[in-house]
């Protein structure tokens, strides 16, 4: 089996100070997680362990082992975010405690999905005395995840329970779903060292993506890129790493000093840092108070954990069991992505209060109390094909990996989705980027009115022209989108287009009189000056026009082809301008080089205006520059 295909699974422990979760991890993997002087010292876990664990059927697993004491919770909930099956441990000869109680709410706020009850220290009590312990657990456990977990009495020491527990696990992993090998890779940091000879190592539960070495990544915080110099699994070198592993990456290019337990290590250009999230939150119905607006939580996502200020945006106060969508306001950046759930502690005494999970982890900031906004916060909740819709009726249009960045789920994933809408007609792909169908309506409506305003105030133009037309649109559209809207827009008989004019059909610029009269003049001027034909102001100065009345004039005159554009202020009459031509086509018939001094000459004309030629010619690539000479390049037919 190869390692992508494998049931990549990641178990963990949970439950009260000293009973026996350690103990518990040695007999079923034979690897000692406790791997600190004070630890050992102590007998007791401070911080997460890990260790590796072969089922029967030979795939190996990660395990988690985490503290049990109330002042280690921290690293609890650091080592806990990124498991799919827990081992909620009680010893049987104290049975529920408070960290027991404490342990579960975090795991049920968490969702984490599956769990086995694991009785230990069974060979120190009676029968009679488990069978008691087992129904206080069960009365514990009712109305949570665990509620239907199976349970299994166990002695690390005497080896009783361990085989079953064993089986019993292996039944649970075969229940879990795979994780996104092909998303985006996300490894949570939850620890970080150093490793003579090797340099920076980091740790962490891979929760998508998948990573090999050579692989440039991004941490963030701080936000550098760095290089992956070596990938290792259960401390054993290989050639790539899976979701669903614990990976250690020895990496290039970043000191230690930068990194923090709680950075984010993923794939460039996906993830960005957030100080602001909106959130479903549910306060625990044990809370020792209400949650008031603006209260300071400590706040945990991932490996993260930085201190929130609750705003609450349709009450003033939560109670004790309620459930609400707030916005969170961080004291400084983390990276979080949509359905992401986290742990919220008052501020003092600390003591966990409730959970929930991320709906959109890069908001605006809301005014309270307004139906409008929590409106649209319950449809963003409602389901990933909702948020999709949310985002590009917000962003106007966005490209797979633009939706990527902001849902937090994988390509594969978010295009099925937008491929479903476009089907249901929702969604529509313009270009590269991704529309709502009511912003392809609304822009078709606003290209038709903003060309008949332009033509409005610009009567003598042949339409509006493309670029200008363009930018009546959200930035954010792609020239592609752009042209693909357009065509649906001539297609459809709302607009026409020849060249880079754009107009309504049938729409025929048609001067006035006395307009018609300068417009005229100004075309005789440039006939009878020819090649000597004067820049812009000093022709309209002898006509006694002022450039602001005869702009009008030039874009009828370019548009009828009557006048031709050499510069901003250089124009000949179209027959002078063929004659040129004319000129340049004969002498590259005898000649395979040209000056400027000699097609002056040719033309009988003055520096400026031949030196204007000549650059237009080499725009439309008749002729390309070589020093002070040019050659033929792409000479028109006769």
């Amino acid at each position: 089996m190869s390692l992508k295909t494998e049931h990549h699974v990641i178990i963990g422990t949970a439950g009260h100070v000293d009973h026996g979760k350690t103990e518990l991890i040695r007999a079923l993997t034979g690897k000692e997680t406790d791997r600190l002087k004070e630890e050992k010292a102590r007998g007791i876990s401070i911080d997460i362990g890990f260790a590796p664990f072969r089922l029967p059927s030979g795939e190996i697993v990660g395990v988690v082992d985490v503290p049990g004491h109330e002042r280690f919770i921290s690293n609890m909930l650091a080592g806990i975010g990124g498991i799919d099956l827990v081992l909620l441990v009680v010893d049987v000869n104290e049975g529920v405690m408070p960290q027991t109680h404490e342990h579960l709410q975090i795991l049920d706020l968490l969702q984490v999905p599956r769990g086995i009850v694991v009785l230990t220290k069974c060979d120190l009590a009676e029968p009679d005395w488990v069978d008691i312990v087992e129904e206080e657990v069960r009365e514990e456990i009712s109305g949570t995840f665990l509620k239907d977990a199976p349970c299994c009495r166990v002695s690390s020491i005497t080896g009783e329970g361990i085989l079953e527990l064993v089986k019993t696990i292996a039944e649970e992993v075969k229940a879990l779903a795979s994780k996104d090998a092909d998303g985006p890779l996300r490894l949570p940091v939850d620890r970080h060292f150093t490793v003579a000879g090797f340099g920076t190592v980091v740790t962490g539960t891979l929760l998508s993506g998948t990573v090999r070495p050579g692989d440039t990544l991004e941490v963030l915080p701080p936000g550098e890129t760095t290089r992956v110099r070596e990938v290792q699994v259960h401390s054993k070198k290989v050639d790539a790493a899976f979701a669903g592993q614990r990976v250690a990456l020895n990496l290039t290019g970043i000191e230690r000093s930068r990194l923090q337990r709680g950075a984010v290590v993923g794939t460039p250009g996906i993830f960005e840092q957030t100080d602001r999230i909106d959130v479903r939150l549910t306060l625990l119905a044990d809370a020792p108070r209400p949650l008031k607006f603006r209260d300071p939580v400590h706040f945990y996502l991932g490996t993260a954990k930085v201190v929130g200020m609750v705003a609450l945006l349709d009450r003033d106060t939560m109670e004790p069991g309620e459930s609400a969508i707030v916005q969170i306001h961080l004291d400084r950046p983390l990276v979080a992505h949509r359905e992401d759930r986290f742990i919220i502690r008052s501020y003092s005494p600390m003591t966990t209060i409730g959970g929930g999970k991320v709906i959109d982890p890069k908001p605006v900031k809301h005014r309270r109390f307004r139906e409008e906004i929590m409106s649209a916060l319950a449809e963003l909740e409602s389901g990933e094909k909702s948020f999709l819709l949310q985002k590009l009726s917000q962003q106007g249009c966005a490209r797979v990996k633009e939706l990527e960045l902001i849902s937090g789920m994988g390509k594969e994933r978010i295009t099925d989705h937008l491929q479903t809408l476009e089907q249901d007609g929702k969604v529509v792909l313009l270009g590269d980027q991704w529309t709502i169908s009511e912003s392809i309506r609304s822009w078709l409506h606003q290209l038709q009115e903003e060309t008949k305003r332009f033509l409005g105030q610009n009567p003598l133009l042949p339409g509006i022209p493309h670029a200008t037309l363009k930018n009546t649109l959200p930035a954010a559209l792609s020239a592609k989108g752009f042209e693909q809207l357009l065509e649906q827009a001539v297609a459809e008989g709302l607009l026409a287009q020849q060249g880079e004019w754009v107009a309504i059909p049938g729409y025929v610029p048609t001067p006035s009189e006395a307009q018609a009269r300068d417009i005229n003049r100004i075309e005789e001027a440039y006939r009878n000056a020819g090649f000597l034909a004067k820049n812009k102001r000093e022709m309209l100065d002898q006509l006694g026009l002022s450039a602001e009345k005869a702009d009008p004039y030039f874009g009828f005159l370019f548009a009828q082809e009557r006048l031709v554009r050499l510069s901003e202020e250089s124009f000949f009459h179209v027959e002078t301008y063929q004659l040129a031509v004319d000129a340049l086509r004969k002498h590259f018939a005898s000649q395979q080089t040209l000056t400027l001094a000699q097609f002056r000459d040719i033309l009988g004309s003055a520096r400026k205006q031949t030196q204007a030629v000549l650059e237009h010619f080499d725009s439309l690539k008749y002729t390309m520059r070589r020093g002070d000479e040019r050659v033929a390049w792409k000479l028109p037919p006769a």
